[in-house]
C-alpha cells in the first residue's frame, strides 16, 4: 500500500512542485491586489479579448486605409478626365473663331457689284431709305451764324470829308457782308467820327479782313476800332 501510494506521488510530482512554488512565493499581487487562481484566469481572458480587439481594430485600420488610397485615385483620375474634357471642347470653340480658309480663291469675286451681293427687294429698301433720308435734310433749315457789329472810324482831322468817307467805306462789298445805319458823333476840338453798323455772315466775312479794307482808304481813315459786336 505504501509503494502504490509512493507511486502515484511520484506521477503528481509536477503539481506538488507548483503547489509547494507557490507556497513559498505566496499569492500574486497587482497594485496591492492579491491574484488567486479565479482573478488570473479572469485577467488572462481580458488579456485575450483586448488582444483580439486590437487585431480587429488594425484590421479595420487597414482596410480604411486602402479605402481612402482607392478614393484618392478615383478623385485624380476624375480631375484629370475632367481637365482633358475641358481642354477639348475649348479646341473646337478657338477652332470655330478661326475664319475658314478657301482653298479655291479664284472663285471669289473680291469686286463683285452690289447687285450680286444683295436681292433685289434689300436693293430696293435701301435706295427707298437713302432717298428719303435725302428729301429729309434738303427740307432742314440750316441757321447761318451772324453778326452785328457797330465800327468807330476816325478822320485825320476837321477837314476830312466824312460823308465822302462813309461813300467810299459802302463801296466795300462782300457776298455775306450787309451795310446798316450810320450816324457822325463828335469826338473833341470839332473832329468827329463815323459810326457805322453792319452784319456778316461768320463763315462768308472775317472782321480781320473787313477792317483791314477799311484802312486801305488812308486818304481818309485814320484808324478803326469795334465798337460792339453782338451774335445775331
Amino acid at each position: 500500500m505504501k509503494v502504490e501510494a509512493l507511486d502515484k506521488f511520484w506521477a503528481d510530482k509536477s503539481r506538488y512542485d507548483l503547489a509547494e512554488k507557490r507556497f513559498y512565493e505566496g499569492p500574486q499581487k497587482i497594485d496591492g491586489v492579491t491574484l488567486d487562481d479565479g482573478l488570473q484566469s479572469e485577467l488572462a481572458k481580458r488579456l485575450a479579448q483586448l488582444e483580439g480587439e486590437h487585431k480587429d481594430l488594425k484590421t479595420q485600420v487597414t482596410l480604411l486605409n486602402q479605402l481612402l488610397t482607392a478614393t484618392v485615385k478615383r478623385l485624380v483620375a476624375v480631375e484629370g478626365q475632367l481637365k482633358l474634357t475641358n481642354g477639348e471642347s475649348k479646341q473646337p470653340e478657338a477652332e470655330a473663331k478661326k475664319p475658314e480658309a478657301n482653298d479655291d480663291d479664284d472663285d471669289v469675286d473680291l469686286f463683285g457689284s452690289e447687285s450680286e451681293e444683295e436681292d433685289g427687294e434689300a436693293a430696293r429698301i435701301r435706295e427707298e431709305r437713302l432717298a428719303a433720308y435725302a428729301a429729309k435734310k434738303a427740307k432742314k433749315v440750316q441757321i447761318i451764324a451772324k453778326s452785328n457789329i457797330i465800327l468807330d472810324v476816325k478822320p485825320w482831322d476837321d477837314e476830312t470829308d466824312l460823308k465822302v468817307m462813309e461813300t467810299e467805306i459802302r463801296k466795300i462789298t462782300q457776298d455775306g457782308l450787309l451795310w446798316g445805319a450810320s450816324k457822325f458823333v463828335p469826338v473833341a476840338f470839332g473832329i468827329q467820327k463815323l459810326s457805322i453798323s453792319c452784319v456778316v455772315e461768320d463763315d462768308k466775312v472775317s472782321i480781320d479782313w473787313l477792317t483791314e479794307e477799311i484802312e486801305k482808304l488812308e486818304d481818309f481813315v485814320q484808324s478803326v476800332d469795334i465798337a460792339a459786336f453782338n451774335k445775331i
